[in-house]
């Protein structure tokens, strides 16, 4: 297979100083696309709005350079340049002189997409006070010298590939509207036992409901501090532990606040102590139960140590255990996590740089407490969705892990694709 560098293959033209003064149009005859423009979502393939546009004869009078309708585009000053970012035009467009644009010149402009899409920029641009992308890099940079049939069959199968990823996005993006929305209803109305269905609004039946500290809650429900139905709240091991890291086949489990994440404990990067260390940190040891908050980093998301993680231990995160006869754990895990819950929080955030929450206030924080089994007849509700939602992120992260191997051996020749030779007529 034979390589050639990407300048033989697509024009890098960058794009024009446009005076401020023309800017601010929110219509015209073209969009004008500046860096900040750029910042939509990871596996957003298209622009296709911008915030400033510009008329015919503005472009005339200023001889602006036009981007025809399918560059690739990405920025080549500044620190955007570390997103490693490129995106396709849908229309004709002017870019800002911080834009730079890649026409074909013999090659396919799909191909030419995903062939810039693989290179990471941010490791190759040149360094000083602002990172930059000097045209000569693409007389360095190369790439396989696919015949132009081959080179629309890989474009073709990568692009099955991002219409999968963006029908899971929207699919996520579903399903965390329905979440947000349905714990809304349930942190506010809850649930009639006896119906099975959320109790009507207050707006539409005030007599079922009382004024409370954290506003009008049902008639049935307590509020309560953390402290008050809570047997223990307090630090896991604050001080040095990397001294008694173990393997993971010798080890104890030991949690940090990068493990923690809404309503679940990763595995990721997961570390391990001695079995002496935790015996020693009984303050530390959690049961199964247990609620974990982030004390700094993802302040106040929180999660519930399940029966399945046995023997562990943890690092700076507030334990707290709660009297199982009065609380059901994983209730007041999806409550602080919500955006009722984390409201609630945020005012207990103190610092100036890096915020975070003491445990005696955390232990002062005032929660919900329906019945038991209305606490336990919601999370249900809760868990539903979650899973549902789970299991598209865990499908996104498949296809999103797949496309990347998968373009990885495509475009290095590693793996090939069958192709019919395209004929060409005679003129």
């Amino acid at each position: 297979m034979n390589k050639t560098n990407l300048s033989s293959i697509a024009k890098f033209t960058g794009g024009s100083g446009f005076p401020e003064i023309y800017q601010g149009k929110t219509s015209g005859d073209y969009p004008f696309i500046k860096v900040s423009d750029m910042n939509l979502p990871a596996n957003k393939k298209y622009i296709t709005e911008a915030n400033n546009y510009v008329d015919t004869e503005i472009v005339n009078r200023l001889n602006l350079q036009i981007f025809k309708k399918g560059t690739t585009v990405f920025a080549k000053v500044g620190a955007a340049i570390l997103l490693n970012r490129c995106r396709k035009l849908v229309k004709n467009t002017i870019l800002d002189n911080n834009m730079m644009g890649a026409t074909p010149t013999c090659s396919d402009e799909n191909y030419l997409f995903y062939v810039l899409s693989s290179f990471d920029f941010g490791k190759l641009v040149q360094t000083g006070a602002l990172p930059s992308i000097n045209q000569t890099l693409f007389d360095r940079l190369e790439c396989i010298d696919y015949p132009l049939p081959e080179q629309r069959k890989i474009a073709h199968i990568l692009s099955t590939f991002d219409a999968v990823i963006e029908k899971s996005e929207a699919a996520i993006a579903k399903y965390k509207a329905i979440k947000s929305g349905m714990m809304r209803d349930l942190f506010t109305r809850g649930i009639d036992l006896k119906t099975g269905k959320l109790r009507p609004s207050y707006e539409d039946a005030p007599e079922l409901y009382k004024r409370s500290e954290l506003g009008w809650v049902p008639k049935e429900w307590k509020v309560v501090r953390i402290n008050q139905v809570s047997t223990l709240v307090t630090n896991g091991f604050v001080g040095v532990a990397t001294p008694y890291y173990e393997s993971s086949d010798n080890g104890i489990t030991y949690l940090y606040g990068t493990n923690i994440r809404k309503d679940e404990i990763t595995f990721d990067d997961i570390r391990y102590v001695s079995r002496q260390f935790h015996n020693k940190q009984v303050k530390s040891q959690l049961k199964t139960g247990d609620m974990l908050t982030v004390q700094s980093g993802h302040i106040g998301t929180s999660a519930i140590v399940p029966e399945k993680l046995g023997d562990a231990n943890c690092h700076a995160l507030i334990i707290t255990r709660f009297v199982l006869s009065e609380i059901f754990p994983w209730f007041i895990s999806y409550y602080l996590n919500s955006d009722i819950g984390m409201h609630g929080l945020e005012k207990l955030f103190i610092g100036s740089t890096i915020k975070h929450i003491n445990t005696s206030e955390l232990a002062k924080h005032l929660i919900l407490k329906p019945d038991i089994e209305e606490q336990k007849e919601i999370s249900k509700r809760i868990d539903v969705i979650e899973l549902l939602l789970r299991n598209e992120l865990e499908h996104f992260r498949k296809i999103q892990n797949l496309k990347s191997a998968l373009m990885s051996d495509l475009l290095t020749g590693k793996v090939r694709v069958q192709f019919k030779e395209e004929k060409v007529e005679a003129q």
